[in-house]
């Protein structure tokens, strides 16, 4: 495969055998460090894994943000959304509201609730339960992708019960996949600079292995570009391989280049914040070569990279373009290139250009449609 390429020969070795099978911590290290002529059959590689596992389609789901409140009191360096409950533009939507932004996208042939928002004070178990029940009553067709395990787990400790509990009367309620929002970066170093305040990278694991085990699947996620090194890149994925291979639990894996400009930890003074393209791609292959059909569906985030470039993205292992999201303000706060709004035709449109197959998915892929437009 790579006879007539100038590339050295432990790139080469190392492609060879991702062919047949996942590689090592050391080897994603060193393909993360290479440049030049080593980069594009790596990304070759990751594309034709791609190909052979999940062949050519590329899936999206009609979905819509339900961002009930931007109070958080837990205070990120990398979030530019959270607000005080004191703040003047802090809020808290009602259900009238909550109700009107689903009707919305429901009548936009939505499949998704996204439900998200900061971690209130004092919001307990009872809380979500309400807002699953809100909707599932007015829309049970609809699966609801919802909450991040720091906010379930703080709701669970102020209703003083544990976090199995707590997930299996989310489940019962409504709950059908959990985000893999609250791992940012899964390792402890990083963690104490950007989210000292959220869950630890054991409790972080332990949450979600939990949230499998009651039959809640849900997505894992990485953001990156920030204070993490390329290594920590890659002992997050492993993390996320080796919670896999136990429970069988993530339906996709999604990095997020972090966006940096609005950003306290940037406006304080941090430098040397977001990652380059190269590192975008990078980043892609690998998880690809290391994830391979463990975790088959890898998702571009069109909202943080901008379209173009998420196009460019899903020719380096990646499968899966993330929603139509019905605005994301949690994104819009950081600056989305692109704006957090995206139409079927829009996706539809990125993915016929590649050459490729749009398909609309629901929440676990486990249902698809052909996409209407």
């Amino acid at each position: 495969m790579f006879d007539k390429l100038s590339i050295s020969s432990k790139t080469e070795k190392i492609l060879t055998k991702s062919l047949d099978e996942s590689i090592s911590v050391d080897e994603a290290n060193y393909l993360m460090n290479i440049q030049g002529a080593d980069l594009y059959p790596l990304l070759a590689t990751a594309d034709y894994l791609r190909n052979k596992i999940v062949g050519n389609d590329v899936t999206f789901i009609n979905n819509c943000n339900i961002n009930f409140t931007n109070i958080c009191k837990v205070k990120c360096g990398f979030c530019a959304f959270g607000k005080d409950a004191d703040d003047s533009e802090a809020y808290i939507l009602d259900d009238d509201a909550i109700l009107a932004k689903a009707q919305g996208a429901v009548q936009k042939g939505a499949h998704e609730f996204c439900v998200m928002g900061g971690v209130l004070p004092e919001a307990d178990i009872e809380y979500y339960e309400h807002i699953l029940s809100l909707l599932k009553d007015e829309y049970p067709d609809v699966m609801i992708h919802g909450f991040s395990p720091t906010m379930i787990k703080d709701a669970c400790d102020v209703s003083g019960i544990d976090i199995v509990e707590g997930f299996e009367r989310l489940k019962s309620t409504g709950l059908d996949t959990l985000p893999g929002t609250a791992a940012e970066i899964l390792t402890d170093r990083s963690r104490e600079i950007i989210c000292p305040e959220k869950v630890s990278v054991a409790e972080w694991i332990d949450i979600v292995k939990t949230s499998h085990e009651v039959g809640i699947p849900g997505s894992a996620t990485i953001m990156y570009g920030h204070v993490e090194t390329l290594e920590e890149r890659v002992e997050h994925i492993d993390i996320i391989r080796k919670i896999q291979q136990e429970t069988h639990g993530f339906t996709e894996f999604i990095p997020m280049t972090f966006m940096h400009e609005y950003s306290p930890i940037f406006l304080e003074g941090q430098r040397n914040l977001g990652a380059s393209g190269t590192e975008d791609l990078k980043l892609y292959a690998v998880s690809r070569l290391m994830l391979r059909d463990l975790i088959p569906n890898i998702q571009v985030s069109w909202v943080k990279m901008g379209f173009r470039f998420a196009q460019v993205v899903l020719t380096a292992g990646a499968n899966d373009l993330g929603g139509t999201l019905g605005g994301d303000e949690l994104s819009e706060a950081s600056g989305a290139p692109d704006g957090v709004d995206a139409s079927i035709e829009t996706l539809d449109n990125m993915v016929k250009n590649l050459g490729r197959n749009p398909i609309e998915r629901n929440s676990k892929y486990t249902e698809f449609y052909p996409v209407n437009i």
